[in-house]
């Protein structure tokens, strides 16, 4: 009965379709993988081969040398990818006021990291201590307001009324050092910590720098402030803070010795185990290459033992606790060999991601026993200050009160600082262009994919003269490329291998750009590459996602060393050999638009399978991501972290001369017409390249783009 029913519906549901165009592909295969998720997988996938090495190797240490080669290679790997630090320059520290309440005082401040870049604090002081105190340096999680939170105050408190003294300091983006604002310059509660973090932060990727530098060089600038007062006794420094200040307290331990005692709080877990479950975090989270290098999360703490440190955990916590578990048990053993077994300590919580009274009292125990300053760890009731109390600066925003410089002014420095040295080391008679395609796959991560013959036919539908074919092609990892093939029976063996950020179904759908050209004797081939189309995440994705990007696959690749664009790269190489299975293929002519250009352009240069390339809403050039304050976020998936110095759009289109080139519509990362001049500076190796040849042709603020396209196919 059960199956005559299951069969009823589904001839209901075929009937009910069976007039309806259906351009879908993948609907059929119901049972093979989640394929929305199949740009992250493949990236996933890549990053497990990679920490298998490193599994492999740490699983052999057994020594105490080893551990301390362990230790060497770790700090090596960590210099090379958080980048060479600035000279220490003056903290020039200005108390703005005092604030007195029972058992301590809080000095408000600021300080600057940077010539001008200038970082609020407040200085917590027990009034009842003489002498040198043991300090704590505290970072601050995802929190608007920083360390102002009620959560992150009860442990300042508890601290502060136990004899510590407490250096509180705002992240960048967060408490007093908001870096973007609503449209009418006042705070906007929609642009949350994750944003002020992410828009410079690739920025600074897209540059070459990681931008947790940054982040790390405010702390260990904090630790100089520490310091340098009185009342602190430089040989017991603490560091601790919860989630985003938890990963603020890893790096800035691993990094900064003077720090004696850490204690990261709900973050520290295995790479492996978080991007089976929630994915990366925002950029100032992530290192370059990490992965690749074998840097797992792990290592910010073996780097530093046998020093005293505390892991702070909670069980249901969005940072996995079984990868939690796997990185105490890892250093366990390291503390162990380096002779301070009992230096290492793991304290979990049933909770979710939240600082929670017993893990406080943890931190508190942890930091009285390693500090040299016993005491009761119970939590006491505490008033909690207001954020007016804890205003630093006058209009409580450095960007108002003391103006001064920001991420996304220091990335421009450091922009024109690459970009000037480029000039000076190329040498004048040097064809920037030259080994281009090597320095693109070496950029992207790009792997040639190996030859697959694996296709799967899966039905044919016809529109009037125009037959549509729809097939899977094998991808690069565990899945399958959606692609529709285009004919009529008056095809000229000439085809189109169209690219449409808006999916495959906008690109074919009726009267559409494909099936014009079809009917003027194209064949037409429309894959959905990862990420687009029916390859694509829903819109209300869990997880990191800004302006409909989702940053988690960005930075998963970042830290693999494997891009989406290098993903989609080699998509497009696959697609390429599969066309040239079919019968009647003969010159290939590339087609793409908006986001999908800087990608088809990479295939070109790398693979070199086509005769000519159409370029339509092209981004003009990658240096336009990082001079354009409010880029739109589209533009990054398909721009390579570092690239910055070491090549642009423009010096791939330089390289494919004599290919026939026509870009319609090119726009800045402001998803804007590009202003003529300055697209004739961008382009003008460009232009040199080509000379007179009409094989390079640009149209801007063309209204009918099908029309131009059509005319110069013919």
């Amino acid at each position: 009965m059960k199956k005559t029913i299951f069969i009823l519906l589904f001839v209901s549901v075929f009937l009910k379709n069976a007039g309806q165009e259906d351009l879908s592909v993948l609907n059929f295969w119901t049972y093979n993988g989640d394929w929305s998720n199949v740009l992250f997988q493949s990236i996933r996938f890549n990053a497990t081969e990679q920490m298998k090495a490193r599994w492999t190797y740490v699983g052999g240490l057994t020594t105490r040398s080893d551990w301390e080669k362990r230790q060497a290679t770790i700090k090596r790997l960590m210099a090379e990818i958080v980048g060479e630090f600035p000279a220490k320059t003056p903290l020039n520290p200005v108390i703005t006021g005092t604030v007195k309440k029972e058992g301590y005082t809080v000095e408000k401040l600021y300080f600057e990291s940077r010539p001008g870049f200038y970082v609020t604090a407040a200085l917590f002081l027990p009034t009842a201590k003489k002498g040198k105190m043991p300090a704590i340096l505290y970072c601050s999680g995802h929190y608007q307001n920083a360390f102002r939170s009620p959560s992150y105050q009860k442990t300042i408190l508890n601290l502060v009324k136990k004899g510590f003294v407490v250096l509180a300091f705002d992240p960048i983006g967060q408490g007093e050092r908001l870096e973007y604002f609503g449209a009418d310059g006042t705070v906007d509660a929609s642009i949350g910590a994750v944003d002020q973090h992410t828009f410079p932060g690739l920025q600074s990727f897209i540059t070459g720098l990681s931008p947790v530098q940054y982040f790390i060089w405010d702390g260990i600038r904090a630790v100089d402030y520490l310091i340098s007062r009185k009342e602190v006794d430089p040989a017991r420094i603490g560091i601790t803070g919860q989630s985003g200040g938890g990963t603020q307290t890893a790096y800035i331990a691993a990094m900064d010795e003077r720090i004696v005692a850490a204690a990261p709080e709900c973050y520290i877990t295995t790479f492996d185990k978080l991007f089976r479950s929630f994915g990366t975090g925002d950029p100032e989270q992530n290192m370059m290459y990490a992965i690749k290098k074998g840097i797992d999360q792990s290592d910010l703490l073996a780097v530093r033992a046998p020093k005293p440190a505390l892991i702070v955990a909670t069980t249901r916590d969005i940072a996995s606790i079984q990868g939690t578990r796997d990185v105490y048990h890892e250093n366990k053993k390291a503390y162990a060999v380096l002779g301070f077994p009992d230096n290492l300590q793991l304290s979990e919580d049933d909770a979710v991601h939240e600082c929670t009274t017993k893990n406080r009292e943890s931190i508190v125990a942890f930091f009285q026993k390693h500090l040299n300053h016993p005491g009761d760890p119970k939590e006491m009731e505490v008033e909690l200050l207001n954020d007016l109390e804890l205003r630093i600066t006058p209009t409580g925003l450095v960007q108002k009160s003391l103006k001064g410089e920001t991420l996304f002014s220091l990335n421009i420095k450091k922009t024109d600082e690459t970009l000037k040295k480029r000039e000076s080391d190329k040498p004048k008679d040097a064809d920037f262009s030259h080994d281009i395609a090597l320095k693109a796959k070496s950029l992207i991560g790009y792997n040639d994919p190996a030859l697959s013959q694996e296709s799967i036919f899966s039905g044919r539908l016809w529109r009037n003269a125009c037959a549509i074919e729809k097939y899977l092609i094998k991808g690069t990892g565990h899945y399958y490329i959606p692609v529709l093939r285009l004919t009529t029976n008056n095809t000229h063996g000439k085809t189109v291998l169209l690219l449409d950020d808006r999916g495959k179904a906008s690109a074919a759908s009726k009267g559409g750009l494909a099936e014009q050209l079809a009917l003027q004797g194209y064949q037409v081939i429309v894959p959905d590459l990862s990420g687009y189309g029916e390859l694509s995440r829903p819109k209300n994705d869990i997880g990191f996602s800004i302006q409909d990007v989702p940053l988690y696959i960005w930075c998963a690749g970042l830290l693999t060393h494997k891009s989406p664009l290098a993903v989609r790269v080699e998509e497009i190489k696959r697609v390429t050999d599969f066309i040239k299975t079919l019968d009647g293929s003969g010159a290939l002519t590339g087609l793409a638009f908006g986001t999908l250009t800087p990608v088809l352009l990479h295939a070109a240069v790398i693979n070199n399978d086509f005769n000519q390339l159409a370029l339509v809403d092209p981004l003009y050039a990658y240096e336009s991501i990082v001079r354009e304050r409010d880029y739109r976020m589209k533009f990054v998936m398909s721009t390579p972290d570092g690239v910055i110095g070491k090549y642009d759009l423009p010096d791939l289109i330089a390289a494919l001369s004599p290919v026939k080139i026509l870009m319609i519509n090119p726009v800045n990362a402001l998803d804007k017409p590009v202003d003529k001049a300055v697209f004739d500076h961008t382009y003008s190796d460009v232009k040199n390249k080509y000379g007179d040849s009409p094989h390079w042709t640009v149209v801007l603020n063309e209204q009918d783009v099908y029309f131009r396209l059509l005319q110069w196919l013919k």
